[in-house]
């Protein structure tokens, strides 16, 4: 019975991490996860997903999420770049005349992803009633975004800075103000969503599929 129990509960989370791997796909290789933005950093949705799946399956589900959000990322900054001018910030495999990526693209493409799915899980984790989740689901859901906003514009800025600041057309003396008013701009209205649907859409249906009773 036990063993019939542990197979169905493998089943559930590898149909549930499906969904939402195909779903952070979509957003990621489609138009629908684009919104607009400052410059010509890209403000996406793509770390939607990975919130909802530190929340509904738990921080190693939505950092493994959030991986996968850094590889889909990669492969479009690779291929089909949004924006040449910083596309080398993501990829090693990417040049734009003397500007070449290295080997802190993947770090800048790969660990502040991975961080929304640990962050937002580990805080929704301490939740232990009721009571608490919404609020836990929201906060998770703010820092994990700003986490990864703050973490890639500033390894853009560490490492990349006067690269893209070159490359991109402004003085590299005003890239602060720049990555300021990204933020602003991207940053915080990703925040915003992040928080509202980990509590709008995560945490109801985290009760209904788990059917919690606290």
């Amino acid at each position: 019975m036990s063993s019939t129990l542990s197979v169905r509960k493998r089943i559930l989370f590898l149909a549930q991490f499906s969904v939402l791997l195909a779903i952070e796909a979509i957003v990621c290789f489609t138009p629908l996860g684009s919104l607009p933005a400052l410059g010509p950093i890209v403000a996406t949705l793509s770390h939607v997903p990975v919130i909802l799946t530190a929340i509904l399956l738990g921080p190693v589900a939505g950092s493994l999420m959030g991986f996968s959000f850094g590889l889909f990322s990669f492969l479009v900054w690779t291929f089909t770049p949004p924006s040449p001018v910083v596309a080398f910030a993501f990829t090693p495999f990417y040049s734009l005349g003397q500007f070449q990526g290295n080997a802190w693209s993947l770090v800048i493409c790969f660990l502040p992803r991975i961080l929304i799915g640990l962050m937002a899980g580990l805080i929704f984790a301490l939740a232990k009633n009721r009571k608490q989740e919404l609020p836990a689901a929201a906060v998770g859901g703010v820092l994990g975004s700003l986490a990864n906003t703050l973490m890639v514009l500033g390894g853009i800025w560490l490492f990349f800075g006067r690269n893209y600041a070159e490359a991109a057309g402004f003085a590299y003396e005003t890239i602060l103000v720049v990555i300021g008013a990204t933020v602003l701009a991207s940053g915080l209205p990703e925040a915003a969503i992040g928080g509202f649907l980990a509590v709008a859409v995560a945490v109801p249906v985290r009760r209904i599929v788990f059917k919690e009773k606290k």
